[in-house]
C-alpha cells in the first residue's frame, strides 16, 4: 500500500456519499490543494455545493462508476454502507482507501463484535439472532435488559430496540421485520467516549483526544473534549484504538466508540462500535485542534504525513437538530463560538444540520 504514489496538490479526491460528512473532507481537501469529485445518488446532496465536481447518478449503476473511477486518482468514502458491489466495481479500477475489506467488517455487527472479540478486545456480551428460535436461547444466554439490534443498516439509533424485563423478545423482533440481529447485554455506562484515530500508508497512528459524548433520542447531541476520565482510561481508549487500526491495516480516519464502565470485576473500558469513516464525535477538531480529522483523513488517503493534533484548549462540539438550525444567529455574536452549516434545505426532526464549537483557552474557565 505505501508503494503507491503519493498524491500532488491538484490531485482528484473521489468521495462515495455527499453527506456534511463528504463536505467537510471536500474543504478540507481543498484547503490542501486537492480537487474533489462526489458521487450520490441524491440530488439534493450538501456536499455537492463545495466540490471541483460532482456526479449524481445509483450506486448501481456501472456506467456512472466508471465514468467517476476514470475522473479520479483515489476513492474513499464519508458512509460505510457502501454496497459491496459498488466498493468492488470501484476497487478494480482506482485504489479505494480504506480498503472495501474494512466496510465488509463493519456492515455486520456481527462480523465486527466477533472481529474485536478475537482481537482480545472486551465489548457487551452478544449473541446472535436469524430464527424465531435464536431469539429465547440470546435472552437465556444474555438476560434482560438488553439491546436488540439489525446486525445491518443501522446508526442514530435506527435498527435496535431495548428489551426490559417485561417485554416481549419475540415481538421486538418482529418490529425490527424479523431480520438478523444481535442481542447485547445492557451495559451500566458512567459514560460514553469515542476514540477519534488517523492512519497513514506506512502505518503511523495519531489519535484525537477522548471525547465524552452525550446523547439525545440516540442521535449525538454533544461532545466535550478532554474527557473526564482517569488517566488510565485513556491510555486504554487509545490503544484499543490503536490496536483495532492496525489490525485493519487500517488508512484513513476512524472512531471507535466504547462503553466506560469504571471499576470492578471486568475491564474498565468496552468497546461499543467502529465507525470505518470521518466522525460526528470529531468535529470538535476543526476549530479545536491543530489539525481536523477531515484534513488527517485526506492526508492519510494522498499518502502525506500526518499532522500532531495540539488541542487549543476546551473543547465543547454541539450539533444543530431539525429546527435547531433555524435559531444559528444567536451563536453568532458568542466569544470562542464558531458556527458550522451544512447548507441543508429540509430541518425535519432527527437531522442533522449543523453543529457549534465552544473554544475555551486552557486555564480560562470564564
Amino acid at each position: 500500500m505505501s508503494s503507491r504514489p503519493v498524491l500532488k496538490p491538484e490531485a482528484t479526491i473521489g468521495i462515495l456519499g455527499g453527506g456534511q460528512l463528504g463536505r467537510m473532507l471536500a474543504l478540507a481537501a481543498a484547503r490542501l490543494g486537492f480537487h474533489c469529485h462526489a458521487y450520490s445518488p441524491e440530488a439534493d446532496s450538501c456536499a455537492f455545493d463545495v466540490v471541483h465536481d460532482f456526479t449524481c447518478a445509483p450506486y448501481e449503476d456501472h456506467a456512472a462508476l466508471a465514468r467517476f473511477a476514470d475522473a479520479v486518482d483515489v476513492i474513499t468514502y464519508e458512509f460505510e454502507n457502501i454496497p459491496a458491489e459498488t466498493a468492488a466495481f470501484l476497487a478494480a479500477r482506482r485504489p479505494i482507501l480504506p480498503d472495501p475489506n474494512v466496510l465488509a467488517r463493519t456492515q455486520d455487527r456481527l462480523v465486527e463484535k466477533n472481529f474485536v472479540k478475537d482481537l482480545g478486545i472486551a465489548t457487551a456480551p452478544f449473541a446472535s439472532i436469524e430464527t424465531a428460535a435464536d431469539v429465547a436461547k440470546a435472552v437465556a444466554a444474555i438476560g434482560l435488559p438488553a439491546v436488540l439490534k439489525t446486525r445491518r443498516m443501522g446508526y442514530d439509533g435506527k435498527g435496535q430496540k431495548m428489551i426490559g424485563g417485561k417485554d416481549d423478545p419475540a415481538a421486538a423482533w418482529a418490529e425490527l421485520h424479523s431480520v438478523p440481529c444481535i442481542l447485547e447485554g445492557f451495559v451500566p455506562f458512567e459514560r460514553e467516549i469515542s476514540v477519534v484515530a488517523a492512519r497513514s500508508r506506512d502505518g503511523q497512528v495519531e489519535c484525537f483526544d477522548v471525547a465524552w459524548n452525550e446523547h439525545s433520542n440516540h442521535i449525538l447531541k454533544t461532545s466535550r473534549v478532554p474527557a473526564p476520565i482517569s488517566d488510565d482510561y485513556v491510555v486504554e481508549a487509545r490503544r484499543i484504538t490503536e490496536t483495532i487500526a492496525n489490525a485493519f491495516d487500517y488508512v484513513g480516519v476512524l472512531a471507535v466508540e466504547m462503553f466506560v464502565v469504571g471499576q470492578g470485576s471486568g475491564p474498565a473500558v468496552l468497546v461499543n462500535e467502529i465507525a470505518p469513516r470521518v466522525h460526528n464525535s470529531g468535529h470538535w477538531s476543526i476549530d479545536g485542534c491543530t489539525v481536523s480529522q477531515f484534513e488527517q483523513h485526506i492526508r492519510a488517503v494522498a499518502g502525506w504525513t500526518l499532522g500532531k493534533p495540539v488541542r487549543h484548549g476546551d473543547v465543547e462540539m454541539t450539533n444543530l437538530i431539525g429546527t435547531e438550525v433555524n435559531d444559528y444567529a444567536r451563536w453568532l455574536g458568542e466569544p470562542g463560538v464558531s458556527v458550522h452549516l451544512y447548507g441543508k434545505t429540509d430541518p425535519r426532526p432527527g437531522r442533522k444540520m449543523g453543529h457549534i464549537t465552544r473554544v475555551t483557552p486552557a486555564g480560562d474557565k470564564t
